[in-house]
């Protein structure tokens, strides 16, 4: 009895129903990657603080652990990474922030999860995660004037609602403004700004993220790999997310992968190594000779169901349109990523894209050949494109243009031999806007 106590009374404090919130929290905590393993937990405050996070497993058989302890710095915005590593595979975890020795109380059930081992025990578990880009929170002083560009903030609420076991942010996570993105102060200063958002902190403390980024995260509008402060942002963007990596191996930028059961997802830069868009070079290049290599190398070696490739802007519209990989000279290496797919007959490929403010399903089908299929999901809550739907788009799948701001789900479900994927999209209210099916081939 003393022990369900205990656990009882762990869990209240965790809820918010004991202590007011910590006058040092800033922003999160965030839940970044999961492992079997391990699990990286984040946390922003507003000032040099130390922080740790005690956690303890659902069914309450083993005492409270205890993650590293941090100390933040103005350095890094305050922001901290902490490693759950004191845990088994496939079990939920409730957890709660310590700052300064003293509990951070929250409103809301703070809840993480790690991955569970299946293979060679029997088939995948059954997953889902959220996706979309665009996430625009106005600040008067620095916005332009007129009508707001953000709104609508009650998506992430929405989101929250599913609870997904993973969100994937495609780009324009952050809108950097003209103010932002020449000084430091200026990136971790935007960073907080939108992290803060009220309506997002229940979500980013139940979801695991991950993260890439597009131009409005990395510099200017249409930025390129000629961006003088893009170390800068980069490192920005490795203080706010908890990505598995920045970068790999010796391939620099906002590159990292990660599995989740039988699916591998390969998150990609489509910034860092771009040629200009205004450039008039022959064989030009989004990804980069390296990048693209370790694409092509992974996509080869994955046994995953599917290979979803996570990309900040559209790769297979054919609209060529603002920065679709059609437009601005990069068709022949949109060309090049899909004769290789079919020469090395590599099947259930999936990429996973944003940018273009409002969402469609895309596939590539070919007699003989694997099919490809793109999903595009955006915006979250800025600006919204109603005029997507007379975008020539030729491999567009029909009635899943959504002008509207509204967030991608996806659901892995089945065996392992007849795994399926089920792709939907919903509005910043919940309301369901399509469905649809696709059976690994």
């Amino acid at each position: 009895m003393k022990r369900i106590n205990a656990i009882l009374g762990f869990i209240l404090i965790c809820t918010g129903t004991v202590f007011a919130q910590h006058p040092l929290l800033q922003s999160g905590p965030m839940l970044g990657y999961s492992e079997m393993r391990e699990v990286l937990i984040w946390v922003q405050t507003k000032q040099p603080a130390m922080v740790y996070v005690e956690y303890l497993p659902n069914d309450g058989t083993v005492p409270v652990r205890r993650t590293n302890y941090v100390f933040t710095t103005k350095e890094k915005a305050f922001t901290a990474k902490m490693i759950a590593d004191s845990v088994v595979d496939g079990t939920r975890y409730t957890y709660r922030l310590v700052i300064n020795n003293e509990i951070a109380s929250l409103p809301y059930q703070t809840e993480f999860q790690t991955q569970k081992i299946w293979k060679w025990r029997g088939d995948p578990p059954e997953f889902t995660f959220t996706a979309g880009s665009g996430a625009y929170i106005n600040e008067t002083e620095f916005d332009r004037p007129g009508m707001p560009y953000g709104g609508e903030y009650q998506i992430y609420s929405a989101i929250h609602q599913h609870n997904p076991d993973f969100m994937i942010w495609l780009g324009d996570n952050i809108y950097l403004r003209e103010a932002d993105w020449n000084s430091m102060t200026g990136i971790l200063g935007r960073y907080t700004h939108t992290r803060s958002t009220p309506e997002m902190q229940p979500l980013l403390a139940n979801t695991h993220h991950y993260a890439v980024w597009d131009d409005h995260d990395y510099g200017p509008n249409d930025s390129d790999k000629g961006f003088w402060n893009k170390a800068n942002t980069l490192k920005a963007f490795d203080y706010f997310w908890g990505n598995p990596s920045v970068g790999v191996h010796d391939i620099e930028g906002a590159i990292s992968s990660f599995q989740w059961a039988d699916i591998d997802f390969f998150m990609l830069d489509n910034r860092w190594y771009r040629d200009p868009n205004n450039s008039k070079m022959p064989h030009k290049t989004q990804l980069g000779e390296q990048q693209l290599q370790w694409l092509f190398d992974n996509l080869t070696s994955s046994l995953a169901s599917f290979k979803v490739v996570v990309l900040g802007g559209q790769f297979l519209s054919t609209a060529g349109l603002f920065e679709t990989y059609t437009s601005n000279g990069f068709a022949e290496e949109r060309q090049r990523i899909i004769d290789y797919i079919y020469k090395q007959n590599i099947r259930n490929v999936v990429f996973l894209t944003g940018d273009v403010h409002f969402t469609e399903l895309s596939v590539l089908r070919s007699d003989g050949k694997p099919t490809i299929w793109d999903m595009t999901f955006s915006p979250f809550n800025s600006g919204a494109n109603f005029r997507g739907e007379s975008w020539n788009n030729t491999l567009r799948v029909p009635g899943t243009v959504v002008g509207d701001r509204n967030f991608g789900k996806v659901r892995f479900f089945g065996t392992i031999k007849e795994r399926k994927m089920e792709i939907s999209s919903y509005d910043s209210n919940n309301n369901l806007k399509w469905t649809k099916v696709v059976e690994q081939e």
